[in-house]
């Protein structure tokens, strides 16, 4: 991908502070795009922004943004706007897991993951794009998952959310028809980030193993290529469903994942 291929864009990502989020930023940032992460630790976002190595004439810019709070998104959106211009590509990224048999799953964390994970991205969509529209151009990237086309145990609200994701990414697709504006999830397996070493003490109470076992038997056994994937992965397909040589593809749900899914 040439280093400039998005030169001038405004790329807004939200979870962009660490982890995948923070690998599709500096690719993007790499491809020539402004840039604005946001995250719901304001300082996490402002360090991220700063591990960033400038590059002439492109901006930069943190913002502290709840995704399960809507005026925090539409302020989110309006910050980006006064800050860098307005936005190009959103890449809707932020989530968190959390792991628990149905029976002992608060349905208050339930719906959390459901509020950060599916209705904060379907209001970031809703603040940009009519805008996209009548410019003519703009991405919008949706990080699912591999559980937004499979079930995993213990992971009720998780799934759901990027289920849901998946149908969100179709409907804003066939809406931006025609119009210069693409709409496309992400399905990453698992990739060597904090989200996933987090979970591994939790999967092991479920799965009743010791937690030094947790990663090959739950997890890489199913992986064809045996290995977590690197962030950086992710960050290369952002750019590239971003950039104009990706302007066919739209409504698709596109794995990243060693092959642990095939469809």
């Amino acid at each position: 991908m040439h280093t400039k291929s998005l030169h001038q864009k405004v790329a807004l990502v939200t979870g962009g502070a660490s982890g995948i989020g923070l690998a599709i930023a500096e690719k993007l940032y790499q491809a020539g795009a402004h840039l604005a992460i946001a995250d719901i630790d304001a300082d996490k976002a402002k360090s991220a922004l700063e591990t960033i190595p400038e590059r002439e004439g492109q901006k930069k810019a943190a913002i502290q943004a709840d995704l399960s709070d809507v005026e925090s998104i539409r302020r989110m959106v309006a910050q980006c706007e006064a800050d860098i211009g307005a936005v190009d590509i959103l890449v809707n990224n932020a989530g968190f897991q959390h792991v628990a048999p149905i029976e002992a799953c608060e349905p208050a964390i339930f719906q959390k993951l459901i509020d950060v994970m599916l209705v904060g991205p379907f209001v970031a969509t809703q603040a940009v794009f009519a805008q996209m529209k009548e410019r003519g151009w703009g991405r919008i990237i949706n990080i699912s998952s591999i559980n937004g086309k499979i079930g995993a145990p213990y992971k009720a609200g998780y799934c759901s959310a990027k289920h849901g994701i998946i149908g969100l990414t179709r409907v804003t697709a066939m809406e931006a028809v025609n119009s210069g504006v693409t709409c496309n999830a992400i399905c990453p397996g698992y990739v060597d980030t904090p989200l996933v070493r987090n979970q591994l003490a939790d999967l092991a109470k479920s799965y009743q193993l010791a937690e030094e076992e947790v990663l090959e038997e739950v997890i890489l056994r199913h992986v064809p290529q045996h290995r977590l994937l690197e962030a950086s992965e992710v960050g290369d397909m952002a750019v590239f469903l971003a950039s104009e040589q990706a302007a066919a593809i739209t409504g698709q749900a596109i794995n990243v994942s060693g092959g642990y899914v095939m469809h």
